[in-house]
């Protein structure tokens, strides 16, 4: 199945696009070999290398194919080898929330900065909120920093942690997260079980990249703020049963969308209101029964936004969208984040999304800014009580700021830049095999 610009049908359908016929030279009395049509998506043609194959391989985190990856952002070495590293497209296997084998696309960077003290560790990184459409794909964004055309604006912001992260000598691999890039499906935005089973089987396909220095003992660490703290901290939690071949030593989840009934109603109205139509979006398409029962409940206007939205980024929805009310998308003219919740079977998909059910595996440093009204600071925090009463080894660091501007995400993206050097410190030390201390018997006194 090929996705052409995430067709919708109903609330979000996602359809079966036909096949657009291609051809290519052919020698006499041979007939013309049809072929896909490429993806375009917003103006930005999607390249082959992300569409998936038939046929997936049956063990997760096994590699289905590479290609160089040139960086957008890159020197020369006085050796010659690239600065921060080298770069490999890759393509892996995963599975989804529903148990079914899906393809998913990111990158592995090979740092040309030496890692002292044992074999290189590496990072496996989940980037924070970058769209729905294929042109946001992180993997896609590190060759084009600045995706800037008449109909889409995406913007490399996670640049910035993975090559803070790659200047310690750790190897780093990003993953697109399911359906962001690869070209059959939506991406499931906040899926719990997806992100955290494509981080996981990012850091599995990374040991096979060719020309990969890490090893069968490398060390594991997650990193991961707003969405990609979500996908960090599922990770963590789904680590044991999913993944216990991945030697993970330590997690950064920096706000952490744990609970999603509290982050609908933070994102509702706020700057960063398409996010709310995403996840409906991705919901939608993962559970069939919960598309029937938006279909109801959202009028024609919301409809038209959520096609208009699945194939936009950050900036699209910033400038379109922002501070948009979901009342002006429900038949009844109630906010969607009071909708949902209402409706016993929506309720339940949602409750299996809550992150904190489970102990995380191995220390975890969680941050969260206590004026983040966005992914609001409240539900965060009670994550990481719920660890802490799990028995995790929790580092709770709240960032107290002053108000920054109501739903402005000033509040949410201000602590990820005024926390981000300490993030990679105390990961680096994790990965380095020093042990980390606990706050879980000082939280009840911490804001």
């Amino acid at each position: 199945m090929r996705r052409t610009g995430s067709l919708v049908r109903g609330v979000l359908a996602v359809s079966s696009a036909g096949v657009l016929a291609a051809t290519v030279q052919a020698g006499p009395g041979l007939a013309a070999t049809p072929g896909p049509a490429p993806v375009v998506s917003r103006g930005v043609t999607i390249p082959v290398f992300y569409d998936p194959p038939a046929a997936l391989p049956r063990t997760n985190g096994t590699l289905v194919r590479t290609e160089p990856l040139p960086l957008g952002l890159s020197l020369p070495g006085l050796d010659g080898r690239p600065l921060p590293g080298k770069a490999t497209r890759l393509m892996y296997k995963s599975t989804d929330s529903n148990g079914k084998p899906v393809a998913v696309t990111g990158a592995y960077i090979e740092p040309t900065a030496p890692w002292k003290g044992g074999p290189r560790p590496l990072v496996a990184l989940a980037s924070g909120t970058m769209g729905q459409g294929d042109q946001c794909a992180p993997s896609y964004a590190l060759q084009n920093p600045l995706t800037l055309t008449g109909d889409t604006m995406s913007v490399a912001y996670e640049d910035l942690a993975i090559y803070r992260l790659l200047s310690t000598g750790a190897a780093v691999v990003v993953t697109d997260y399911v359906g962001l890039g690869a070209t059959d499906r939506l991406h499931t935005y906040v899926n719990r079980a997806d992100e955290g089973h494509a981080l996981l089987d990012a850091a599995r396909a990374a040991h096979a990249v060719p020309g990969a220095s890490i090893t069968a003992k490398s060390k594991v660490g997650l990193y991961g703020y707003s969405q990609g703290g979500g996908a960090s901290a599922a990770a963590a939690e789904l680590q044991p049963a999913y993944a216990p071949d991945v030697h993970l030593a330590g997690t950064y989840a920096g706000a952490p969308p744990a609970d999603l009934t509290a982050v609908m109603k933070g994102i509702d109205g706020s700057a960063l209101a398409g996010a709310l139509g995403w996840s409906i979006n991705g919901f939608a398409q993962s559970d069939p029964a919960l598309r029937r029962l938006i279909d109801g409940n959202i009028n024609a206007a919301g409809k038209a936004a959520l096609k208009d939205m699945s194939t936009m980024c950050v900036g699209d929805v910033l400038f379109k969208y922002g501070f948009t009310s979901s009342t002006k998308w429900s038949v009844s003219g109630k906010p969607i984040g009071d909708i949902i919740p209402a409706i016993p079977e929506a309720r339940a998909v949602l409750d299996k999304q809550r992150i904190g059910t489970l102990k995380p595996a191995g220390p975890v440093r969680l941050t969260t800014g206590v004026r983040d009204d966005i992914v609001p600071h409240a539900q965060a925090r009670r994550l990481a009580a719920d660890w802490c009463r799990r028995g995790g080894n929790v580092s709770y660091v709240p960032v107290d700021l002053p108000n920054l501007g109501d739903k402005t995400l000033l509040n949410h993206f201000a602590p990820l830049l005024l926390d981000q050097g300490d993030a990679v410190s105390w990961l680096t030390d994790r990965l380095t095999g020093k042990p980390s201390p606990s706050t879980c018997k000082t939280l009840p006194t911490q804001p």
